[in-house]
């Protein structure tokens, strides 16, 4: 079974990055409104994820009047890979409050990203204020930096949140974005051969991997049974956009498809924004979405 759900980048889209506690509350009710029953939530930073943690009761109350399930949770904590000993062990720290607000939302997954690498950019930086889409990087690889160092970190540390996601009963899973250091699908199982921690999974994100040329239903067919949680918009392929379903060139029955024969269950996300008529379009692609799960008799909750 899987469940149709909203993802946060239409709280983002909406309220801005991150969304101040009352536009969180607001965001929920939009959801509800529009209607969804399965959400995601994210805590932005150490700031945004203690306001979120000091405030769950009253988020998950509002959520459960809505008749929303919370069911995956997003702590966004770049430390977490950081080449300083004392910084990441104290994203960890986070991680494990993270791990908290999951279980109480009754979260089944617990989801991050490897953010971006330590270098230098002229001009923009990916993700640095916002989450953008479109957007030309110039990155130089400063003196002193080795990937095989980092690389070590990114191995090590999301074996340490694997394992720290398993002991609360959570799925892991780190979503590849366009610009960061595990972008693509074979980044992404390159570092589960190294971590190999049966509980690292990811996020198949249809509009990242489009954007890096990937063939999508090879991806779903690489990553198999590693897909936990999957993020579905559109684009043409040349940008990283996430549009409505059928906006753009993906071909979502045969992404449907391989994951059925992967026996996919858990949220299917409409991770729409950054767009004109947000709300309109999140209906249409959910009617959309609906569609064809009917048409290829995957069975499905919304």
């Amino acid at each position: 079974m899987v469940q149709v759900g909203c993802c946060w980048l239409y709280a983002i889209s909406r309220y801005g990055y991150p969304p101040s506690l009352s536009d969180t509350f607001q965001a929920l009710k939009d959801m509800a409104r529009l209607g969804f029953r399965f959400a995601e939530l994210e805590g932005v930073g150490e700031d945004n994820l203690k306001v979120v943690y000091q405030n769950r009761h009253p988020i998950k109350n509002l959520a459960d009047d809505l008749g929303i399930r919370i069911v995956n949770f997003c702590p966004v904590l770049p430390q977490v890979v950081s080449l300083n000993d004392q910084e990441r062990r104290n994203a960890f720290s986070l991680f494990d409050l993270a791990c908290e607000c999951a279980v109480f939302f009754g979260c089944r997954t617990i989801q991050t990203d490897s953010f971006t690498p330590p270098l230098t950019f002229q001009g923009a930086r990916p993700y640095e204020q916002s989450i953008d889409f479109n957007v030309d990087f110039r990155p130089v690889v400063p003196e002193g930096f080795h990937w095989s160092d980092q690389w070590t970190v990114l191995v090590e540390s999301f074996t340490v949140l694997a394992e720290k996601a398993q002991r609360n009963g959570l799925r892991f899973c780190l979503e590849p974005r366009v610009g960061e250091m595990i972008s693509n699908t074979d980044a992404a199982l390159r570092l589960f051969d190294h971590a190999g921690h049966p509980n690292l999974g990811f996020v198949l994100d249809t509009a990242h991997l489009h954007a890096q040329k990937e063939l999508l239903p090879l991806s779903v067919e690489k990553l198999g049974s590693r897909i936990f949680y999957v993020h579905l918009s559109d684009n043409d392929g040349r940008t990283n956009e996430h549009l409505g379903l059928g906006r753009g060139t993906i071909d979502f029955r045969a992404i449907l498809n391989g994951l059925k024969k992967h026996q996919f269950a858990g949220m299917v996300g409409l991770d729409l924004g950054k767009i004109p008529d947000l709300d309109a379009e999140m209906v249409r692609s959910k009617e959309f979405l609906v569609r064809l799960l009917e048409e290829l008799e995957i069975p499905y909750e919304v």
